[in-house]
């Protein structure tokens, strides 16, 4: 690509030199770079061959311009769990917004805010990890990020600290962005013997707002922390979503992710764990739902790098219209990796016969002393344990929507902070209500 389509792309989506400190500029300027001679994924890329970028690639996008003026505490209330005590840290149109944050508990040398004002104060700690841990090679989705990133969530739990209360990310879109782009970047490290618990949410203020979040996460545990990740994703079904999570874990370590999509009319997430040292536990738990044209689309690999560690994978889908859903987990043990234990499953219900799913479990093994299985289940609802119901005096309708919660709540009963696993399931319910 050219030097002309680099400066047109910075007026569309900001500038590659945006205030920071001076490590961080030859950063940028080596992903705008590679973002340049990479260009968008096509379907040509085997990792992208069902994601339709075509309406993010030829849009025309411009930076959004923060502003909280004229929202109000109370417009934020039906995604925070009805928790004001938690520690929020919220950002609007790309842009954090102290007004709308609010300071919790969150225990000694803890520290919970936004990403811009942590790269002023502490650049030390931040230029260890930031963007030294998700790869610009590894998408060049990442590479714009990193070369545009403006703000984002930054969280740092020391060593040997219990997080007292969640810190929840919040990320708001309004119906004023519009046709715009933001690069969320989020930083997240817990130090060896340290538990925190981080939610992270994409919301939609107003209907019909067609732009782009385009959103990297870094998540670093250190060894025998124990963190538990919830990411949200419930925007505005006209957006793109595309997002990007990598996950560095030490010997010992513990993390545990849960995934909810449900809005977007595309949302992509990558999920990445390295599990670097003997001993570590990984589970990755996903749901999505979608409806009409919807296309949400997961990609997540695990990287057994040493040996005695476990994974354990189970992403669900319930699909409705016309919407089309991607699964790829890919799990991968190097030879060193002996007395792996891995289990993989993704299981999709469809609720229509238009709905479609792409599901591709793989495993990689170059190890001989592991359990690792894999498994992937598309399908209806079961007629047997529908005419159970109804026997039973259920009305159909209800019997199918019951029958299609249980399918979902396996997933959601496996969040551990009960405010969050109640509001999911919530959620989950009107969703499935509308369907």
């Amino acid at each position: 690509m050219s030097e002309a389509y680099l400066q047109e792309f910075g007026v569309r989506s900001g500038t590659a030199t945006a205030d920071g400190p001076e490590w961080l500029e030859p950063v940028r300027r080596a992903a705008i770079e590679r973002f340049a001679a990479t260009g968008f994924p096509t379907s040509r890329d085997e990792d992208w061959r069902f994601t339709p970028l075509a309406p993010i690639a030829q849009g025309t996008w411009r930076q959004a311009v923060g502003s909280s003026h004229g929202i109000a505490r109370d417009q934020l209330e039906p995604f925070t769990f009805g928790r004001p005590e938690w520690t929020t840290v919220v950002f609007v149109d790309g842009a954090h917004s102290e007004a709308l944050s609010s300071a919790g508990r969150l225990g000694h040398g803890v520290r919970a805010g936004n990403l811009f004002e942590a790269l002023r104060a502490d650049g030390g700690l931040l230029e260890k990890h930031l963007t030294r841990h998700a790869s610009i090679e590894a998408s060049p989705f990442t590479a714009l990020s990193t070369a545009f990133m403006r703000d984002g969530g930054f969280v740092y739990v020391p060593a040997n600290t219990d997080l007292i209360r969640p810190v929840h990310l919040v990320f708001v879109t309004t119906a004023g962005a519009a046709g715009t782009v933001t690069h969320p970047r989020n930083l997240v490290v817990v130090e060896a013997g340290a538990r925190a618990s981080v939610i992270e949410s994409y919301v939609t203020l107003g209907e019909g707002a067609r732009y782009w979040t385009n959103a990297v996460t870094e998540v670093v545990a250190g060894a025998n922390s124990w963190i538990e990740h919830t990411r949200i994703q419930r925007e505005s079904e006209r957006a793109y979503h595309v997002g990007l999570t990598h996950v560095e874990q030490e010997r010992d370590s513990h993390y545990r992710s849960f995934s909810l999509a449900m809005g977007g009319a595309l949302a992509r997430h990558n999920l990445t764990a390295r599990l670097n040292g003997e001993n570590v536990e990984t589970l990755m738990y996903g749901l999505y739902l979608t409806r009409g044209d919807q296309v949400v689309d997961n990609h997540t690999a695990i990287h057994h790098d040493q040996p005695n560690c476990r994974s354990w994978e189970v992403y669900k889908g319930v699909l409705d219209g016309h919407s089309r859903a991607v699964f790829n987990g890919k799990v991968f043990v190097k030879p060193e990796a002996q007395q792996t234990d891995a289990k993989q499953t993704n299981r999709n219900l469809l609720l229509s016969d238009t709905a479609k799913v792409n599901t591709k479990p793989q495993l990689e093994i170059f190890a001989d002393d592991v359990k690792c299985t894999h498994g992937a289940t598309v399908g209806r609802l079961d007629e047997v344990a529908l005419f159970y119901a109804r026997s039973r005096g259920v009305p159909p309708d209800k019997a199918r929507l019951l029958l299609t919660y249980a399918f979902a709540a396996e997933v959601t009963s496996e969040v551990v902070l009960e405010p969050v696993r109640d509001e999911l399931e919530r959620l989950v319910r009107e969703r499935l209500g509308a369907l």
